[in-house]
């Protein structure tokens, strides 16, 4: 029989975050992962070898940018440096060519040299931005505070509460009922009422569009509102590419005395009289532990490998009622000849470092929010483009670069009978087009490119719908909502069988949160002693 402490399903960075800790606290543990290659979300391949370029290309297949992660201690605590992790930082973190003319807004860690660009392009926003900057800040050092723990019914506010004794007043004298508005709105409306250029309103607006909801969501103004956060930790990209975070948790594992395996899918969890006592995979071999972890997708883990026979009824139904979403973007991994040289900016020896913000206006975005509520794919999609070639030599080694463009707003689910398999290649030259819009440069430099529709994210990686934050990121499936409230603990009515994805609290992103908060409460249970970072 294989026996181990614990059984981690699948080997995404959240389920990899808790493997860590818990070997790190004694457990011999086993990863199991479905693809040949481990990673999860947060993976690299090497793509696109030829004669010309034998190195190839290191293309990312999930998540790129590392932001949130970087402000929770988790690399610190697991010493992830010790096992080949080594981060090139994003700064400028993002940046904004102007649609029309000369000019782009800079977005720096640094807030005063943000400002100094903002002020070049959108002078009137100067201060606007440093008063937006100052009000989130104070808030989400409690909202973070509340993210690296289990929610529980008014540990949002206790915790921004807490933060405000600490740190000074959330709010100035006479304004908290509207601060408390501020939170409670939308980020579209938000954004809309802290800036007057259409520049900095679209920037923002199409950075706070990554977390998922739609802009007119309510209790969604944070999504802007963490920009506040940028300056706090910055963003960066693990040398080699994403994949090497998980890499470094993989040989943190191994290091620990446990083990990572790839190619092994797990088809059905064990149980026996309501308690999870092992796993078994595809090909019929099967593992025991007494504690199993799923990072998998909550759906796929209790409708699937649990199944209906160890749930009653309601459960059962209200894990199925789970508002996965429509979709969410698609992505065009390519290699190119050169970088983008942007007509607003010619020549910018600075916005390759970071994200470039490719959305002309609120406008725009609204019309691509538009044709993905009609189930259509956007005419004209908004962009995010990334060139980590550009900081890193390690990704494109011949002299060429790799250009990572993601959109937004595609529909899992099409109108008019269209399948993504039929569409895909028209839809990834839509994306490119928008790139050589802002670049022309780019026209006839692609090299060769690797499409990923939102149909094509849930085959890779498990996503369902291809929702990359697992399951919607609405407040009403946040905090103790997510994924249900009776899992929100990422504790599950079968006994010793856990939850640590992005389906759990805080969600999605390259966060490792929920992995971090799963291994708490299994430590704790388990009684042993977990020394958080905090």
């Amino acid at each position: 029989m294989n026996q181990t402490d614990a059984i981690i399903i699948g080997s995404g960075h959240n389920g990899l975050v808790t493997g860590c800790y818990l070997a790190k606290h004694g457990y011999k543990v086993l990863v199991l992962e479905r693809d040949t290659t481990i990673g999860g979300a947060v993976r690299t391949e090497t793509m696109f070898q030829s004669d010309e370029n034998p190195h190839g290309f290191r293309m990312d297949v999930g998540s790129s940018v590392h932001i949130m992660i970087h402000q929770t201690g988790i690399l610190e605590d697991l010493e992830l440096t010790k096992y080949g992790l080594e981060y090139i930082d994003m700064d400028p973190i993002m940046s904004y060519p102007v649609p029309t003319g000369k000019g782009v807004i800079h977005f720096w860690k640094d807030v005063d040299r943000t400002l100094e660009s903002i002020s070049k392009v959108a002078p009137e926003d100067v201060e606007n931005y440093k008063e937006f900057i100052d009000f989130w800040g104070k808030i989400n050092k409690g909202v973070l505070k509340a993210f690296m723990t289990s929610p529980k019914a008014g540990s949002l506010f206790a915790e921004m509460t807490k933060a405000q004794i600490r740190d000074g007043s959330m709010f100035k004298k006479g304004e908290q009922a509207a601060g408390l508005q501020k939170i409670l709105s939308s980020y579209g409306k938000v954004v809309d009422d802290a800036f007057e250029s259409p520049y900095m309103k679209a920037a923002i607006l199409w950075f706070a569009a990554q977390s998922g909801p739609l802009p007119d969501h309510s209790a969604t103004g944070d999504f802007a509102g963490w920009q506040s956060m940028l300056h706090q930790s910055g963003a960066k990209h693990p040398k080699g590419g994403s994949g090497m975070l998980t890499q470094a948790m993989k040989n943190m594992i191994e290091a620990h005395g446990g083990e990572v395996r790839a190619d092994q899918p797990v088809e059905k969890i064990l149980i026996e009289n309501g308690k999870a006592i092992g796993v078994r995979t595809e090909s019929g071999e099967e593992f025991r532990a007494n504690t199993i972890v799923s990072n998998a997708h909550v759906q796929t883990t209790m409708m699937k490998m649990v199944g209906r026979e160890h749930l009653d009824d309601s459960m059962f139904t209200k894990v199925e009622n789970i508002n996965v979403g429509n979709g969410f973007g698609m992505v065009i991994r390519c290699a190119v000849e050169e970088l983008p040289d942007y007509s607003a900016a010619p020549g910018d020896p600075h916005i390759h470092n970071g994200i470039q913000l490719l959305a002309p206006s609120v406008q725009y975005m609204n019309n691509a929010i538009g044709d993905y509520t009609k189930k259509l794919p956007p005419e004209k999609p908004a962009v995010l483009c990334m060139t980590f070639s550009k900081i890193d030599p390690e990704v494109a080694k011949d002299g060429k670069h790799t250009l990572f463009a993601w959109a937004q707003w595609h529909p899992y689910k099409l109108a008019n009978g269209m399948h993504w398999d039929d569409i895909r290649m028209r839809e990834a030259q839509k994306i490119y087009d928008v790139v050589t819009d802002y670049a022309p440069n780019m026209k006839d430099k692609l090299i060769d490119w690797y499409i990923q529709t939102p149909l094509d994210i849930e085959r890779k990686h498990g996503l369902l719908r291809g929702n990359v934050m697992h399951v919607e990121m609405s407040f009403d499936q946040m905090f103790m909502f997510r994924p249900i409230p009776e899992m929100s603990n990422y504790e599950t009515p079968v006994k010793q069988l856990y939850l640590a994805s992005a389906s759990c609290h805080p969600g999605g992103g390259v966060f490792g949160a929920a992995g971090h908060n799963a291994a708490q409460v299994i430590l704790k249970n388990n009684k042993k002693s977990f020394f958080s970072f905090s």
